[in-house]
């Protein structure tokens, strides 16, 4: 991953890790795309909020998530649907790591 981050950051195309380690709930993982991502104050903390904050990001924007298994277990429908909202925001690309 540090290979991947170090070539993105290099070729100036806008990157954000989103270390989800030890989130649980979906209002950690909200909290934690907020920060990564640098939404605003007034961020929903809602599954439509993170669809529009996503959909507001620079054209080209990566996105790579670390540290998600924990939530995908404990939450398994929760993350179904956060993964939906990634796969689906324009104009990112999300990448989970295979930790």
């Amino acid at each position: 991953m540090a290979a991947l981050v170090e070539s993105a950051r290099a070729s100036s195309v806008p990157l954000h890790v989103l270390d989800l380690s030890g989130v649980t709930d979906k209002s950690a993982f909200l909290t934690a795309c907020a920060r990564a991502l640098d939404f605003p104050s007034w961020f929903g903390h809602n599954w439509d909020a993170l669809a529009d904050s996503l959909s507001d990001l620079a054209p080209g924007t990566v996105v790579v998530v670390s540290g998600w298994r924990a939530y995908a277990e404990a939450r398994p429908g929760e993350w179904e649907t956060a993964r939906e909202i990634l796969a689906e925001a324009v104009p990112l690309t999300a990448l989970l790591t295979l930790e």
